[in-house]
């Protein structure tokens, strides 16, 4: 019954609050999540986010990835404070239409397969490759790598996904076979 009333929950969410996003199958929103793109919101399929998170920027969200609980997706420059003469707090923000300055055209990516930690911040218009891990209370502020791992504030490579060349290899084709073959 629970599973079925999640099932419900996450099509009314996906089918009708974020109707004018494009999001794929198997998605799952915990509760209090907030989405909000100025332009564009992609999510792929089989996608989870954890309760209390929030992606407030234009994104582009592949496939198999975890968002833990507490993780805000932000812009950098949401609010335009070198605005002469006006307070930041009134100053134009990015949701506003007249807003002309930094960071409009800024497009954070996320790829396939992806886990990031709770409570972690990813700041706009970095890209986070596939395969990586950003590790529990991280802030993102430059692009990650394929299958490593990043940690700290801010965050910097810790070490690789996998422990082998051969072990990376093996997960890549095992990945294409059984899940990435079968995208329709």
């Amino acid at each position: 019954m629970v599973n079925y009333l999640k099932k419900i929950r996450n099509n009314f969410l996906k089918r009708t609050i974020w109707r004018k996003y494009k999001i794929g199958r198997r998605f799952h929103a915990g509760a209090r999540v907030r989405l909000w793109a100025k332009d564009r919101l992609e999510i792929g399929d089989d996608f989870y986010i954890g309760r209390d998170s929030f992606i407030e920027t234009n994104c582009v969200i592949g496939n198999y990835v975890i968002v833990g609980n507490k993780v805000a997706i932000v812009g950098r420059y949401d609010h335009h404070y070198q605005e002469v003469g006006t307070p930041i707090r009134i100053a134009t923000s990015i949701r506003d239409d007249e807003y002309r300055w930094k960071g409009k055209n800024l497009i954070t990516r996320i790829g396939d397969d992806v886990w990031i930690g709770y409570g972690s911040t990813i700041l706009q218009g970095v890209t986070i490759c596939s395969g990586a891990i950003i590790a529990a209370g991280s802030i993102v502020t430059k692009d990650v790598a394929e299958y490593s791992i990043v940690a700290g504030n801010p965050a910097k490579k810790i070490r690789d996904r996998f422990e082998t060349e051969s072990d990376l290899l093996l997960h890549k084709t095992k990945l294409k076979e059984k899940y990435m073959s079968n995208k329709s």
